[in-house]
């Protein structure tokens, strides 16, 4: 909660606009806090910095002496992530927000119901549709490090379906970077229909049903789709997939994007990041899965048990999977 409200006083862009430091009085400035409340901001300010997500350094005065108040505010490595064009900001008024927090209050009356029932939020509407506006930071910021990094897996493309893409950000980063490839963006019809769909050069928008149909491709992308579904309806859109891709002598492949169990290799902070977010699934009926559980989906729709696994960030990694 403390770190939605630096969001939303957008602490993070005004110590970003003052060269990467600020003070307490600078940082009230330029978020208009009220004049009383400065005490307080500075309340949050050190449960920020001992936290991690800003760092406090005590100036010294003019005689060279510790100032009592004068603590300059810096951004550390996780705080970067909340500024500039990769900006995960929105996450975070997300993950706290009434729905999401609800549905945790609801946990034990949640294991009590049917198996095919979720748990929606006191707005109205399912978590997943709520959890879809989120994703274009997201997309960006994991598409643009493996276009700069995992490049090569997109070579030799000429055309590739981003299935479940919502608004087009993972697509517009590959678009960009590979203006020889056709970029296609499937998602439902009122997904699609929000969307800016300005068709530029080599990304289109197709609405439609990617348990019916998948537009053909040489490659098919799925970027943290296959999490939301069980494991029956993960063969349904693989074999959609393997449909729409061509033999893998012809360059036909699939994509997928996902968090990997097991990946954390004795990291205690990466494996409690998969625990967290393999819990936080279950208000979705959905499932973050170890290799073990990947080749066997994989082998169930069609695909050949020779997949290609290459890890990007923490516990998340490309998985390339062939005809």
């Amino acid at each position: 909660m403390a770190l939605k409200c630096a969001v939303d006083l957008r602490i993070p862009e005004a110590i970003h606009g003052r060269g990467g430091a600020a003070t307490l009085a600078d940082i009230a400035a330029d978020t208009e806090t009220h004049p009383a409340k400065v005490p307080d901001l500075k309340r949050l300010m050190e449960l920020l910095s001992t936290s991690g997500i800003f760092t406090a350094t005590v100036a010294k005065d003019r005689g060279g002496g510790i100032g009592g108040d004068d603590a300059v505010y810096g951004l550390t490595t996780a705080c970067h992530f909340l500024i500039g064009r990769c900006n995960l900001s929105p996450m975070v008024p997300f993950l706290v927000s009434p729905p999401i927090v609800s549905s945790f209050f609801a946990m034990s009356d949640w294991f009590r119901m049917e198996p095919d029932t979720s748990v929606s939020g006191g707005g109205g509407g399912s978590l997943f549709e709520l959890a879809h506006g989120c994703s274009l930071s997201d997309s960006q910021l994991f598409l643009e490090v493996i276009v700069l990094d995992k490049g090569r897996i997109f070579r030799g493309l000429d055309s590739l379906v981003d299935v479940g893409g919502g608004h087009g950000a993972a697509a517009r980063v590959i678009a960009s970077a590979f203006p020889r490839i056709e970029c296609t963006v499937l998602d439902l019809p009122h997904v699609v229909s929000q969307a800016t769909t300005r068709e530029d050069g080599n990304l289109y928008f197709v609405a439609g049903d990617m348990f019916e149909s998948i537009p053909p491709a040489n490659a098919v992308l799925l970027k943290n789709v296959l999490h939301d579904w069980s494991d029956e309806d993960c063969v349904k859109i693989l074999q959609r997939c393997k449909q729409a891709i061509p033999a893998r002598t012809k360059g036909g492949k699939v994509i997928i994007i996902e968090m990997m169990r097991g990946s954390a290799h004795g990291d205690r902070k990466i494996r409690e990041m998969e625990d967290i977010q393999n819990v936080f699934m279950l208000h979705i009926n959905g499932v973050e899965r170890g290799i073990h559980d990947w080749k066997r989906i994989f082998s169930d729709a069609g695909f050949s048990d020779d997949c290609k696994i290459i890890p990007v960030l923490g516990p998340y990694s490309v998985i390339e999977i062939y005809p």
